[in-house]
């Protein structure tokens, strides 16, 4: 199916809609957050802020488990997914803005690829980045499996070359079973993974960031899908 969407975010909605296109973590999925839009900008609304993120993945930047452990969290990431039917081949490009960095909270962008929400229910590919570009930066691939803080992630690099910063310009795609993401036309990480073969591009936002998440997100959004 040949389907594209672009945005600017022009309205100032909680949650976003833009006319019914959009479908929220919180307002469909229950369990999650969902997007807000103002003066242009998407970013995440307030999280529970209960439990904070711990699993192996952090393990070098401060947040890692005992070993063997599952995740900790409350992983209710703010998140929204386009509405109808989208080809399986999936190619999005999205603007980051960040304003104020920390390494106090992991702010991330997150471009989601073959997704749904429904009731208690948040499955699909995420490919994301935090906004940092220091050493503690990075770069992610997850499979969400459909309940809250239940995913798999697929691909992690740390490094300031793997973070984004302000501007910068970043893609998700997937084709096949072969999952990219690019930043400023530079391929950065890649997976593979046959789980889903359907579902609907959207953005998200991390988690237990406080009163950071108006200090990052994006700008822009656009989508091109199809089935060839």
């Amino acid at each position: 199916m040949k389907r594209s969407y672009r945005t600017r975010f022009e309205r100032d909605e909680n949650p976003i809609s833009e006319g019914g296109k959009w479908l929220n973590g919180k307002k469909d999925g229950i369990d999650w957050a969902d997007v807000i839009t103002k003066d242009g900008e998407a970013y995440g609304s307030v999280t529970r802020m209960a439990v904070s993120e711990k699993r192996p993945e952090q393990a070098t930047l401060g947040a890692g488990g005992a070993e063997g452990s599952l995740p900790e969290g409350d992983y209710d990431d703010p998140t929204a997914v386009l509405t109808g039917d989208w080809g399986r081949n999936q190619h999005v490009k999205a603007r980051v803005f960040s304003r104020k960095p920390t390494n106090e909270y992991f702010q991330e962008v997150e471009i989601r690829l073959r997704s749904t929400i429904k009731p208690h229910w948040c499955s699909g590919y995420e490919v994301f980045w935090r906004c940092l570009k220091t050493d503690e930066g990075y770069a992610e691939i997850v499979r969400w499996n459909g309940k809250v803080g239940d995913f798999t992630s697929l691909k992690k690099l740390i490094g300031a070359e793997f973070g984004v910063q302000d501007g910068d310009e970043v893609e998700a795609s997937i084709v096949g079973n072969h999952i990219r993401g690019v930043v400023n036309g530079r391929e950065v990480i890649s997976a593979t993974d046959d789980v889903y073969p359907s579902g609907a591009p959207g953005i998200g936002f991390n988690f237990f960031v406080g009163n950071t998440n108006v200090d990052h997100g994006f700008t822009y959004f656009e989508v091109e899908t199809d089935d060839d």
